[in-house]
């Protein structure tokens, strides 16, 4: 059988829980918006949920260390009062609408850390599509370490253009087990669960994706890449130098079936029409207007626009997006070293503007958007992407912490 980096898992899902309180959205969504954690902590309350499970990122420079002692205390109690079911090895398929899609279809199942690497240059069958900011992992590793469950917001994409995995699961719906159904808090939408024993064998469907001459055909290469990470791309990350440091404790037996080496994710075709890919916008603030507009206008040749929240500047240039992106992180990276300054980012362009409007030393920065049909071709012929080039919807639209799967 070919190998293909996908496995199923034994999945956990919660039991006699409020499921709207339970699941929570990406911790890296929000980065600017202290209200919208406040607001969701507030609706919670003292109820069980993946948010005393996970670490916001806002709160990454706010008792950091405290915060993860109580996740690492929590995910033990919930663990030992039951309000874990594990499943049967499978997957579970879910069917998520959000307030810009009607339905956008996923696999829950594990991804094989040994099939995967972030490091630039790697032909493995799973891969980044963006840069891999090695600092970022750290504060990540800190939670990981000590936790018995992993709860994934991880994205994987798969090319499917028959539509011949997800989509004929989802036609068949009705013939599985149904989990849960519920409407996510914080406008998310909805999201129903289901699910999909072993028996369906995936893993062979996954694997005619790397037919050599389909291969070639689609991407001008035989080169095998069966996976990009659309969302997560530091979870992943983390999870893989967490299984780095574990597998060095191991015996070779023991490193083939250690639940460390396996990853919880949402595994989704990119031409599911639910799958679109937007940009992501750079706020930088703490910085004079005027000198650093003008000074980025000089900086990037490419096309993206500008925003002091109330005019918009377009910069026009032929260079491509990688590119742009590029040069415009690294115009931020320089100014701020030397003036001062930070840099955030963020969805949506309203978003964008009313953060910018609020603040009188900030900019706003607009690249365009990644078509998604090219991601697999250029992730194929040059590798991953610049950090944050694209993004897999708005934010609300992100993956909710929900399933979780045992790692130690």
């Amino acid at each position: 059988m070919t190998e293909t980096g996908l496995n199923n898992a034994a999945i956990l899902i919660p039991q006699g829980v409020d499921m709207e309180k339970w699941a929570c959205v990406a911790c890296d969504q929000f980065t600017s918006e202290k209200e919208y954690w406040d607001k969701l902590a507030e609706f919670v309350g003292g109820a069980k949920s993946t948010l005393k499970l996970t670490l916001p990122e806002i709160y990454l420079n706010d008792k950091a260390e405290e915060r993860i002692k109580a996740i690492n205390t929590n995910i033990r109690n919930y663990l030992d009062s039951g309000v874990f079911r594990e499943l049967p090895r499978g997957y579970v398929l879910t069917v998520r609408e959000t307030p810009f899609v009607k339905r956008r279809i996923g696999l829950i199942a594990s991804a094989d850390l040994e099939k995967y690497d972030y490091k630039k240059g790697v032909k493995n069958l799973i891969r980044a599509t963006e840069g891999t900011i090695e600092e970022r992992i750290p504060p990540r590793l800190k939670i990981r370490e000590n936790a018995a469950v992993e709860f994934p917001h991880i994205m994987i994409l798969f090319d499917d253009e028959r539509r011949e995995i997800t989509e004929k699961l989802y036609e068949r719906r009705a013939e599985f087990t149904k989990l849960y159904d519920f409407t996510l808090n914080m406008g998310g939408g909805r999201i129903e669960g289901y699910f999909v024993p072993e028996t369906e064998n995936l893993t062979e469907k996954f694997a005619a994706l790397l037919d050599e001459e389909r291969l070639i055909s689609k991407y001008g290469v035989s080169d095998r890449l069966a996976f990009a990470v659309g969302d997560g791309n530091h979870s992943l990350a983390t999870a893989k130098a967490h299984w780095d440091r574990v597998k060095e404790t191991l015996t070779e037996e023991e490193r083939k079936t250690h639940p460390a080496r396996f990853a919880l994710a949402e595994f989704n075709n990119i031409y599911d029409e639910g799958i679109y890919f937007e940009p992501i916008y750079r706020l930088v603030n703490g910085v004079d207007r005027v000198k650093f507009i003008k000074e980025l206008k000089a900086a990037a040749a490419g096309h993206f626009i500008i925003t002091d929240g109330e005019e918009k500047t377009e910069v026009k240039g032929n260079a491509a997006l990688p590119a742009v992106i590029s040069a415009i992180d690294g115009f931020i990276k320089e100014y701020i070293g030397t003036y001062g300054g930070a840099v955030d980012y963020i969805h949506g362009e309203e978003n964008l503007i009313k953060l910018v409007k609020a603040d009188k030393t900030a900019v706003g920065i607009m690249p365009d958007a990644l078509n998604k049909s090219d991601l697999f071709r250029y992730v194929s012929k040059s590798g991953s992407l610049p950090r944050k080039t694209f993004s897999m919807g708005m934010g609300v639209e992100k993956r909710y912490y929900l399933e979780g799967k045992k790692i130690r």
